[in-house]
């Protein structure tokens, strides 16, 4: 019952019980998947490189992106992930270290920070926002695309008992990817 309460499913009150919260039909849940995976599900050998790596304090932006206090310690990661030795993904990560510390000491070479992150910091909140966006040079020059080309961006959040744990921006080369989600209608 605690984590249908938590996923907002049902709604629980002492003395009176528990009831199933009505869901908005616009809702959608989507998966957070392992880039090796949809790599390896295309027929593809999947490698991922870590491109940039600091430990710093949030600036105004970060706390603003992850919902944390200015100056909080983060770990900041540029990943590329690659498929048949070609960009697939470039992963651009923050991770609010006051609640992954082992994160700092982590290097990332067997496996990707969002993998290392579900498996080692359990969360319970997921925001994702999916746009079209035309290739920022720097990235472009990432994925190996001209600037503008059109870029499947996905940014998502997570929390952990209401806590931030990382914000990251995965941007897929647009004509390579598609997004797909199977839903059932709403019981209204």
């Amino acid at each position: 019952m605690t984590q249908l309460a938590n996923a907002g499913l049902v709604l629980r009150r002492r003395k009176t019980g528990s009831i199933v919260m009505p869901q908005k039909s616009q809702t959608a849940i989507l998966e957070i998947k392992d880039i090796r995976e949809e790599v390896t599900a295309r027929g593809g050998i999947y490698r991922h490189e870590i491109l940039t790596r600091s430990t710093r304090p949030a600036t105004d932006s970060d706390a603003a992106r992850l919902g944390v206090d200015a100056a909080q310690p983060l770990l900041v990661l540029d990943c590329l992930h690659l498929s048949d030795e070609a960009p697939f993904c470039l992963e651009e990560r923050v991770i609010n270290l006051s609640v992954a510390p082992e994160a700092a000491e982590e290097s990332f070479a067997a496996m990707a920070p969002g993998v290392w992150l579900l498996r080692h910091i359990p969360w319970n909140e997921a925001e994702h926002r999916i746009a079209a966006v035309g290739a920022q040079a720097p990235v472009a020059a990432l994925l190996d695309l001209e600037a503008g080309t059109p870029c499947l961006v996905m940014e998502r959040r997570t929390w952990r008992q209401g806590e931030p744990v990382t914000a990251v921006r995965l941007t897929y080369p647009g004509a390579a990817n598609t997004l797909s989600a199977r839903f059932t209608p709403s019981q209204g």
